[in-house]
């Protein structure tokens, strides 16, 4: 007979504490709980690891050194398990050849219709394909885009030759080139070159007819400016040194290359026609507009592709990506845009009995677009597939089949089976989830008022309509709108033109050695507290220094590559994993040695280490809700909210004149009782005479707001103008989504009974 659960017994998967757990099959089935509670441990690391591990073993070795590598978790039984497909929010990709088209393939469908009805007729779909030689544009290789010389940057006007008016690395006074034009006898080396006349200065950069027309002797191998750095730095195949590549960075920019004019294709594909369209203005065409034209072929040789093709630009319709192109490139998408791109893909799959695991699939939704997603879920729960959501918004609660709540807390006070049930039962159930869900959350009563503003002007960034905006100083303003209206083109503009400290929700550290300790600058202290009670060195103390173990470095594991098999890290034997030599362990505080102290909790240390400026200064994590985090934990297994929320952490302890924070999306992978936590430390920061600056879809936060911005109406170039400026109180019930998302909380709370 067929399992139709999965089956989990003991599951001990990082801070998972023996965990027993049936979970349905073939049912859409959310998980909840505080952050840090394990409910990733649970679905990611546990049930989408064993799934992922098993399936590559079917693989011969040559495949398996080729597919993803997954650790085994930590679990006496798991049974019932099914080929998993995880879609996360990582960003799609780096490279700069992947757009929306290729990754959604999309793009394949439509140059096999080009390469079917064009004219003039130019050949298969690969001539279409600016990723294959005999499609690519041969000037910017397919990619749209060419390092031009950024000339601008080159010269400092108000100096002379003399003087160093060349800025280019070995141009200068003294540099290797500096003589081929100041010793020439052609141009006046000790006048400021800002009274030279402009076909003086053009013959200095271009040579060349510019020199010519200047009418006096050159060399004849005279080279201007910009051809010798573009010569020197931009046609050469060597490998080029650390040093020139930061002369690149320095004095070159990307620009659109002048032949494709951006649609990275050669010329003949680029002049070919398909109902009086090249490809490459339907490449540039919204998807909703691009959807419209497809719909239009009617040639009965192709209409499976068209069909295929409708099918896809309809379901990133109705996820809510209508308004992005084809010919965007992957690089420039937000966590969210990246994960329904993903979901996109699997809804045309005719697999069933699979595994979908999905992290908080509403992240960068409004709240009127988050409908959208639960449908697509449903999809793939309809289609006879199991769907495991990590998720904290009630919206998606209320439509499972089954929620889970893991908990109660964070930490190891969390890796507990606390609820399984229905939604409603959930809002009974006394949990840290239910507990949130029946709270009400009103709108701000009395406001603060700015002290004075930072004005927007003449915005023009992507689909804003040259907007002048002031957002108002001293206050937490909140900027939200639909994915896609503005509001991050908006916030990039103010970090423009006024001075501003961004807080993303990109990694904080790519080095397994940083710790929250580490990265916030509170280390240094505990190192000096070790030294002063033992009288030793404080670099002793450092897991990179002289006092690490020699054999691990300080790192606490040995790491062997296994090349197709899963690579094997091992706890270090000779310091078992303590990172120190045995020396540097025998020097205690209050009966702790340094590794001691790693392993304590960031709230177990507060109380236990005995410096009152250590204490303060971790008060700063725990203030954002990371006290469960352990001192010595690597940064690399935080979450992009934990990674956002220690950002914080350390700006609380640095800044001590007024800053403007702008901060993304801030809520994203909080539990609703550690938003409260969160708009505790803005409202702090406010009150140290901060300005604040959100953007951010939770409603809970925009009624916490002294200001709102909203843009819209819709996404693209449906939107980037502001609907409404002022309190959110006088906000509510406006025809707009944010209006009237702000009056109603998306029928969930019906759904609690």
């Amino acid at each position: 007979m067929t399992q139709r659960a999965i089956t989990l017994r003991r599951a001990r998967t990082n801070n998972l504490a023996d965990l027993d757990l049936d979970i349905p099959r073939n049912q859409l089935v959310v998980f909840v709980g505080r952050s840090g509670s394990g409910k990733s441990s649970l679905v990611f690391d546990t049930i989408a690891a064993e799934a992922g591990f098993q399936l590559n073993e079917t693989f011969p070795p040559f495949a398996r050194n080729r597919l993803p590598k997954w650790t085994r978790p930590d679990v006496e039984h798991i049974g019932g398990l099914t080929p998993v497909i995880v879609i996360d929010q990582r960003r799609i990709g780096g490279n700069a050849r992947s757009t929306v088209g290729t990754i959604t393939d999309a793009w394949t469908y439509l140059r096999l219709l080009f390469s079917r009805l064009s004219t003039p007729y130019v050949g298969e779909s690969n001539h279409f394909s600016f990723n294959d030689p005999v499609g690519m544009c041969p000037t910017c290789s397919g990619l749209g885009e060419v390092v031009v010389s950024a000339v601008d940057k080159f010269l400092d006007l108000d100096k002379s030759l003399a003087g160093g008016a060349i800025l280019l690395p070995g141009f200068g006074h003294g540099g290797y080139w500096h003589a081929q034009y100041a010793d020439i006898g052609t141009f006046a080396v000790d006048t400021p070159l800002r009274e030279w006349s402009e076909r003086e200065r053009q013959a200095l950069l271009y040579g060349g007819e510019a020199a010519a027309a200047l009418g006096r002797k050159l060399p004849k191998d005279y080279e201007g400016v910009v051809e010798r750095f573009e010569r020197i730095y931009l046609h050469t195949s060597d490998n080029l040194s650390e040093r020139k590549q930061d002369t690149i960075r320095r004095f070159t920019r990307s620009g659109t290359c002048p032949d494709c004019a951006g649609d990275r294709l050669n010329h003949a594909a680029r002049m070919a026609i398909v109902d009086n369209h090249t490809i490459g203005e339907l490449a540039r065409l919204e998807i909703s507009e691009l959807l419209d034209v497809v719909r239009t072929i009617d040639a009965a040789g192709v209409v499976p592709v068209v069909e295929a093709l409708t099918a896809r630009l309809e379901a990133m319709v109705t996820i809510g990506l209508g308004y992005l192109t084809l010919s965007r490139a992957t690089t420039t998408l937000s966590g969210g845009e990246s994960q329904r791109i993903k979901t996109v893909k699997h809804l045309g799959s005719s697999l069933t009995e699979m595994t979908y695991v999905v992290d908080e699939p509403t992240v960068g939704l409004h709240p009127t677009d988050v409908e959208s997603m639960i449908e697509l879920l449903e999809r793939l729960r309809d289609s006879g597939n199991s769907v495991l959501v990590v998720e904290h918004d009630p919206a998606v609660m209320a439509h499972a089949d089954q929620v889970i709540e893991v908990g109660p807390d964070a930490g190891s006070a969390g890796g507990r089976l606390v609820f399984q049930g229905t939604f409603a039962e959930l809002g009974r159930a006394g949990t840290a989830t239910g507990r949130a869900l029946a709270r009400k959350r009103p709108l701000k009563t009395a406001p603060r008022q700015g002290d004075g503003k930072l004005t927007v002007v003449d915005a023009k960034r992507n689909n804003l309509r040259n907007l002048t905006v002031s957002v108002p100083t001293g206050v937490m303003s909140v900027l939200t709108g639909v994915a896609g209206s503005g509001k991050s083109s908006l916030a990039e503009e103010l970090v423009t033109q006024h001075a501003a400290v961004v807080i993303d929700q990109k990694p904080v550290s790519t080095n397994r050695r940083s710790t929250p300790i580490t990265y916030t600058g509170i280390a240094p202290a505990i190192r000096r507290m070790f030294a002063r009670h033992n009288d030793v060195p404080a670099g002793l103390f450092s897991a990179n220094s002289e006092g690490a173990c020699p054999d691990c470095k300080g790192l606490g594991v040995i790491y062997t590559d296994l090349a197709f098999m899963e690579g094997r890290e091992v706890v270090c034997e000779t310091c078992r994993g303590r990172r120190f030599t045995p020396e540097v362990l025998a020097h205690a505080v209050d009966g702790l040695s340094i590794a001691d102290v790693d392993e304590l909790t960031i709230d177990e240390a507060i109380g236990q280490l005995p410096d009152a400026g250590i204490a303060r200064a971790l008060q700063q994590l725990t203030a954002v809700g990371l006290g469960y985090l352990r001192l010595g934990q690597s940064l690399n297994t935080l979450s992009g909210g934990e990674c956002q929320r220690v950002k914080i952490a350390k700006e609380l302890r640095q800044a001590d004149q007024p800053t403007t924070y702008v901060l993304d999306e801030p809520t994203t992978g909080l539990h609703l009782s550690d938003i409260d936590t969160l708009l505790h430390v803005l409202d702090s920061l406010v009150d140290h005479g901060h300005t604040v600056v959100v953007v951010e879809h939770n409603l809970d936060v925009i009624r916490r707001a002294d200001w709102l911005i909203d843009l819209g109406p819709g996404p693209g170039r449906h939107g980037g103008t502001i609907l409404f400026e002022g309190h959110p109180g006088d906000y509510q019930g406006r025809e707009t989504p944010t209006g009237t998302a702000l009056t109603s909380d998306g029928g969930w709370s019906d759904a609690l009974g």
